[in-house]
């Protein structure tokens, strides 16, 4: 055991940690959905609910990820057959390598939408445009088939780069210096935006709470929201802990990791929404907000050239931190179940994915109209990890860690064998057996459309 575990590469710093875990956590859905979402739900009232859900039954699923993956020391897939040899608890491994796949197919395709985006502020692309011309430039450029796919194939070019280095050289390193760049880029965008006349609408917007508007569905809304957030379900985190040091404090890990992704989230749409609000533009969702929206309120702000070229590479660097995690889950597997060395398997996993991403670059343009299941590729395998693959996953890692693993093990994980003082263990081992199943329950018949609460 031990002799295999002395070459696998970890974390070196408690900062490296943090840095790499919340950057997984960080990704496009922070910074254009969360915003949104929130203020469309209440502001302020949508918050207190989504906190209370990210402490409740966020860091304890994230815990439990963590618990299983530095356990093991291995891959998703591995460390189910480690922990649970001769059971078919493994499954959960192989359904995090497949959502893996899906997940980075789409999304290094949404990915490379920013790189055209950042390309654009540099040409200073948006002079002048008007929002009609916004919009129809978005369309047309996802609607070509050739620059959609140029950008997919640079940045799982930069994503495969950096896991090829390895854990320490190519993980840590990188996030080590992505992240506090996102941070200082948000910052400066926050400060432009709060200080624009009549933005005070955009605060209000997010941070008021207006509890006549949460619903059933509002409550589902922030509980699906902290779960898809913290990037649980998939592996990532079992992933990840494989290379946390046996001393690292993996409670204060998850906090930390937890707090990260909500303050970048509450950040985002400081820096959105007061914009918005100050000239004037109705707050659309999503895409629509981020690539037609912001650049027509960049141009009409001053300095807007240089804030237009910071939100497009901050936009691309919470995408990358967030693919090179995932990347990681295939890579992983691949080096170890198939003894491949780590440049072998990046290739492996990159060259395959990539025939999935091309399929999902093209469902905007060339593929539109194949569809499966009445979804283009695009649209089904983000359906198919969003609502099956991820609840699924989260949902057995739970059972799995409350009713297989047990108590005695968790705590001897959590505790560094006894090392640290953990009192949260009978609240911890309560939300797995219990809460976080039911809750992850809801997530997953909303999802596939069996209970509907709008």
């Amino acid at each position: 055991m031990s002799g295999h575990n002395t070459e696998r590469d970890s974390f070196g710093s408690r900062f490296g940690v943090i840095a790499a875990t919340a950057g997984s956590a960080i990704g496009l859905g922070n910074i254009w959905r969360f915003p949104y979402v929130a203020g469309e739900n209440g502001g302020g009232a949508f918050l207190i609910i989504y906190l209370g859900f990210i402490l409740v039954i966020g860091i304890p699923v994230m815990l439990s990820e963590f618990a299983i993956g530095r356990s093991a020391q291995r891959n998703v897939f591995r460390s189910f057959r480690m922990l649970a040899p001769g059971k078919h608890w493994y499954l959960i491994g192989l359904m995090g390598v497949g959502a893996a796949f899906m997940i980075l197919a789409f999304y290094t395709a949404v990915a490379g939408w920013t790189l055209e985006y950042i390309f654009q502020s540099i040409i200073n692309g948006f002079d002048g445009l008007s929002s009609q011309e916004l919009n129809e430039m978005y369309f047309s450029f996802i609607g070509s088939p050739w620059r959609p796919l140029l950008w997919f194939f640079v940045f799982m070019g930069l994503t495969a780069a950096i896991i090829m280095a390895g854990v320490q050289k190519g993980i840590e390193k990188y996030t080590k210096i992505l992240m506090p760049m996102l941070l200082v880029l948000l910052l400066v965008l926050v400060v432009r935006s709060v200080t624009l006349p009549g933005a005070e609408k955009g605060i209000s917007f997010l941070f008021k709470p207006d509890f006549s508007k949460i619903t059933p569905s509002t409550v589902l809304e922030a509980l699906g929201q902290a779960f898809f957030s913290l990037s649980i379900g998939m592996g990532t985190l079992i992933t990840y802990a494989s290379y946390i040091k046996k001393s690292d404090n993996l409670g204060m890990t998850s906090v930390s990791v937890a707090f990260a992704d909500t303050f970048i989230a509450v950040l985002a749409g400081l820096a959105i929404f007061p914009a918005v609000f100050a000239f004037n533009i109705e707050p659309g969702s999503g895409e629509g907000l981020v690539y037609i929206t912001l650049p027509n309120i960049f141009q009409q702000m001053p300095g807007g050239y240089y804030f237009s070229l910071m939100f497009f590479i901050l936009l691309g660097v919470a995408a990358l931190t967030s693919t090179i995690s995932v990347l990681e889950v295939i890579v992983a597997f691949f080096s170890e179940e198939l003894g491949l060395k780590r440049k072998a398997a990046t290739w492996l996993a990159t060259s395959s994915v990539s025939i999935l991403g091309v399929l999902c670059v093209l469902s905007t343009s060339s593929l539109a109209d194949a569809k499966l299941f009445g979804f283009t590729v695009f649209g089904l395998m983000n359906f198919t990890s969003a609502n099956i693959l991820l609840p699924l996953g989260g949902f057995f890692i739970v059972i799995f860690v409350a009713w297989f693993l047990g108590r005695d093990k968790a705590k001897e994980e959590l505790s560094n064998n006894g090392e640290l003082k953990v009192r949260y263990i009978p609240f911890f081992m309560f939300v797995v057996k219990f809460l976080a199943p039911l809750a992850i329950a809801f997530i997953f018949l909303q999802g596939v459309g069996l209970i509907n609460f709008s």
